[in-house]
């Protein structure tokens, strides 16, 4: 470490550009109403101000143990302890009134970044007087918690912190969730021009000014003509951070912003709630002033008191939001239980619903149809038009510009909005919607840059006017609540899972439904069936062997299309298909099915090739089922006048069947859907009318159930289904032929 101390780094060439990156926290000066020196945390001296020889009476030595440094006995004790209850590089601040050189002083000692920060702040009023200050202060904090509601509390600590700092004006802005403030309470000289209900923008407080202002919530700057003093101390010292230092060096953009407003001397007092700068009590008076070190510090319990006052009406505020919108969701939900109708339930309670959400306007939508309460139909359907086709949480607007582009012109008067999607699949949402709030703003001045001549020479400089300016702000809503998000998240929960009961409950129905109709349908079909063949048989006409072999058709059509509904019904029920295992001969049976093919429909071509026998455990008459599948589906799908090949080989534990037709390749979006129920693609199909898409969903649940496996592939310009299916544990000898 050098031995001759030198003076530290400051900041250069600061202005609006550039002042939001300025390092106001290591300022590298004080103001002039006091001096400095700072330690490290083995109490040796690192540096001091400038004007240390004011305080001390004699030369400080870099390196010196704080003890040599000329301090009084009572400084001495406050360093010690302070050095004593260092942790972590910190320490909280000691403070103590002293006497130096026929002087009074307020000394301050703290640590921070593993320095002990040693300050000594003139003050110009006696220690009796700052006594009565004291008392005024605690008279003010017991008349401040009587207070009942914010408002109330601003005008009432306004009002005290003027009447035992002395200010000219007092002011509580209350900060928006842009950062903006509102001046929402003001106490003042009468003869000044009142700046109450004016806002001011978020960046008359940079980001790293409002750090500070929550870390360290109490400031004064007693003389805004006032000359920095430099901070002396080794040449390679890291920067002083002033963070939590009283007699810190402000921004020269700060000063000039005040001195715009014909403001001396100022005072701020943080008001911080969960972390967050929520508002600032903010003195100003037209001439230089101090203010007491403790009364400055009763300020400060003051602003805790109130933002500790203002978190409690906030919570129970948020308490009895909570407790009423429990009270909606609880009887929404038994509603919609009970009502087989869910728009139904939710529009008769719209009320409830708006009121809970602090909204204008509701609107429901679900299979396509649209309700609205509190806005007309065009715009209920223009703006369920606009919603995204996918969201799984809150969708939240709360101005025309965040809105999808297509529907800004049809908003008219609606500019917030929270959807809640409950049930994508039916298109299912819940709307609630709040109007435009047209809101005449008076700024603080115009709220812009401007580049001309200040105090610091030709540049861009802080707002010279502080008149009322003007602006009409359209196309924005009250911005939505935390509490009232977190209650619609809530809500849209309660609506999501009473959805999925409901789709459960329909589905359990309709599986109930179709296996009932299934069942009693079954026996008078069998009726119909048999009837038509003793028809056929018997008659002696055409016309009656026709209308026989057409009643057995249309009957036959109808048992399989009843078989494939009560099949996909056991399967979704998870019942399975009840498979009965035997040995069967699967090159016989694939045989007998081709040939019923060929008598059915003599003018098609089936190419059959078999090796076999081919023995396999399995159910004969679902094996059936999927080769008959198979077959109806190259019958309907494949090229008219072309062969439908089938072929059967055996490869190592298995048999392995192929059907196919002469086909372009099927679409990738087709194929991904090929086993899925109720295939669109089967169910329009021209050649097969009757047709639900459900075949290949059966048959590949028939195939696993045997464990083998059923696929698609597209080869030499033909569409072929492949049926893999394991053999028989025993096979019987090939003939030699085979």
């Amino acid at each position: 470490m050098s031995s001759t101390p030198v003076q530290m780094a400051r900041p250069q060439g600061i202005d609006l550009l550039n002042c939001a990156d300025e390092p106001i926290h290591i300022p590298g000066s004080i103001q002039p109403h006091g001096a400095l020196v700072f330690l490290d945390t083995a109490g040796r001296a690192q540096g001091w101000s400038a004007n240390i020889d004011l305080i001390l009476r004699t030369v400080p030595q870099l390196g010196a143990p704080f003890d040599a440094l000329g301090f009084p006995d009572s400084v001495n004790d406050l360093v010690r302890e302070c050095l004593d209850n260092v942790e972590n590089g910190e320490g909280p601040a000691l403070f103590g009134a002293i006497d130096l050189l026929d002087a009074e002083y307020d000394c301050v000692v703290h640590a921070h970044k593993g320095r002990v920060i040693v300050e000594f702040e003139a003050r110009d009023v006696s220690t009796d007087e700052v006594a009565l200050f004291a008392i005024k202060a605690h008279n003010s904090i017991d008349r401040l918690r009587r207070q009942k509601t914010i408002d109330g509390l601003l005008e009432a600590a306004v009002r005290q912190v003027r009447d035992f700092t002395g200010f000219d004006r007092v002011m509580a802005y209350r900060f928006r969730s842009d950062d903006s403030g509102d001046v929402v309470a003001e106490a003042r000289r009468d003869d000044l021009v009142p700046y109450l209900g004016q806002r001011y923008p978020a960046g008359d407080i940079p980001a790293q000014a409002r750090r500070l202002y929550t870390l360290n919530t109490l400031r004064m700057i007693a003389d805004m003509t006032y000359h920095a003093v430099p901070l002396m101390g080794a040449s390679d010292a890291a920067p002083l951070d002033l963070s939590f230092g009283v007699l810190r060096s402000v921004s020269p953009i700060h000063v000039e912003y005040l001195q715009n407003i014909g403001v001396a001397a100022s005072m701020s007092v943080s008001i911080v709630i969960n972390g967050r700068l929520w508002g600032l009590l903010a003195c100003h008076h037209a001439t230089p002033k101090r203010v007491p070190y403790s009364v400055r510090l009763a300020a400060d319990v003051l602003a805790q008191v109130l933002a500790a006052t203002v978190q409690s009406i906030e919570s129970r505020e948020d308490a009895r939001l909570v407790e009423r919108a429990a009270k909606v969701r609880t009887t929404l939900v038994e509603s919609l239980l009970l009502e087989d109708d869910p728009l139904e339930a939710l529009i008769e309670h719209g009320d409830a619903l708006l009121e809970s959400a602090n909204a204008q306007g509701l609107v429901v939508t679900q299979f396509g149809r649209v309700v609205c309460r509190g806005i007309d139909q065009e715009a209920g359907e223009a703006i369920v038009a606009s919603l995204p086709a996918q969201a799984h949480d809150v969708v939240q607007y709360e101005c025309h510009k965040e809105w999808p582009i297509q529907v800004q012109a049809q908003l008219g008067k609606w500019a917030g909005m929270l959807g809640l999607p409950f049930d994508l699949p039916s298109g299912g949402w819940c709307l609630l919607l709040r109007t435009e709030q047209i809101e005449h703003v008076r700024w603080g001045g115009r709220p812009d840059k401007s580049e001309q001549t200040g105090p610091l020479g030709a540049r861009l400089t802080p707002r010279g006017s502080f008149d009322a300016w003007q602006e009409t702000v359209r196309g924005r809503a009250h911005p939505w609540e935390e509490g009232i998000l977190t209650h619609a998240r809530m809500l849209l929960g309660e609506l999501v899972r009473v959805s999925n009961t409901r789709r459960a409950q329909t589905e359990t129905m309709r599986a109930q439904l179709l296996a009932m109709l299934g069942h009693d349908l079954r026996d008078p079909l069998n009726s119909i069936n048999m009837a038509g063949m003793v028809l056929e048989k018997t008659s002696n006409s055409d016309n009656k062997g026709t209308l026989g072999r057409r009643i057995q058709s249309s009957s036959n059509r109808m048992q399989r299309m009843i078989g494939q509904v009560l099949d996909m019904s056991r399967i979704e029920r998870g019942l399975g298909l009840g498979l009965g295992a035997e040995r069967v001969d699967l090159a016989a049976l694939v045989e007998d099915m081709v040939e019923e093919a060929r008598l059915a429909y003599p003018t098609i071509v089936y190419d059959l090739h078999t090796v076999g026998p081919a023995f396999v455990m399995a159910d004969g008459g679902r094996l059936g089922q999927v080769i008959s599948n198979l077959l109806s589906n190259a019958r309907h799908h494949g090229e008219p006048n072309q062969p439908i090949l089938i072929r059967l080989a055996l490869a190592p534990g298995h048999a392995v069947l192929d059907v196919s037709n002469a086909g372009a390749p099927i679409p990738a979006d087709t194929e991904a859907t090929l086993f899925n129920p109720f295939k669109r693609s089967s169910m329009n199909n021209p050649r097969n009318r009757t047709g639900m898409g459900l075949g290949l969903y059966i048959a590949q649940q028939i195939v696993r159930e045997h464990d083998g496996e059923i696929g698609y592939r597209h080869e030499d310009g033909r569409v072929v289904f492949s049926v893999r299916l394991p053999l028989a544990s025993v096979q019987p000898a090939l003939p030699p032929q085979a």
